[in-house]
This record gives C-alpha cells, sequence and structure tokens, in this order.
C-alpha cells in the first residue's frame, strides 16, 4: 500500500466520523425542539410521582387524583349514553 492510498484511508475514516457526528447531533437538536429541556432543583416542587413533596402538597395531588377519577366516570356514562341512543336509533 502507498502512501497516498494510507492518507486516503485515515481522510475517508475521519471524513466519516464528522458526518456521523453531525448527523446525530441534527437528529439530537431535531428531536427535542418541541421539548423544553428543565433540570430540576432541590428547591422545585414535587414530581409527577410525588416525590419530594410535603404532606399538604401530597393532599392537594391526591385530591387532583380523586378529581379527575370522577371526570374520567362523568365522560364514561356521557359516551355510554351516546352509544345507547345510537343503538336505539339504528333499531328503527
Amino acid at each position: 500500500m502507498n502512501l497516498n492510498q494510507i492518507i486516503n484511508m485515515i481522510l475517508r475514516q475521519v471524513m466519516h466520523r464528522l458526518v456521523r457526528g453531525g448527523v446525530n447531533a441534527g437528529i439530537d437538536a431535531a428531536s427535542s425542539l418541541g421539548k423544553k429541556q428543565r433540570r430540576r432543583s432541590p428547591q422545585a416542587g414535587p414530581d409527577r410521582y410525588g416525590q419530594g413533596a410535603d404532606e399538604a402538597t401530597r393532599a392537594e395531588m391526591g385530591q387532583q387524583q380523586q378529581t379527575s377519577a370522577e371526570e374520567r366516570e362523568r365522560i364514561r356514562r356521557i359516551r355510554q349514553a351516546r352509544r345507547a341512543a345510537r343503538a336505539a336509533d339504528n333499531k328503527h
């Protein structure tokens, strides 16, 4: 192998690594366009699992979960009524 071939081989490898790194960086940037990157500090409030929350905050989160369960039940009843109405209309 002569010196020209060795230099070409090394340049090809270097260029391949540079292009691959650029493509990876572009894909990472594009995938995080819709996401806000934020770092949680220890002073931040509770996370979505209630970790780091005090008792009052946990009680509030429990109330929100209960409210959302009631809301889901209300929506379920509405959907059942609509299905029943459609089924009654289809029988005629």
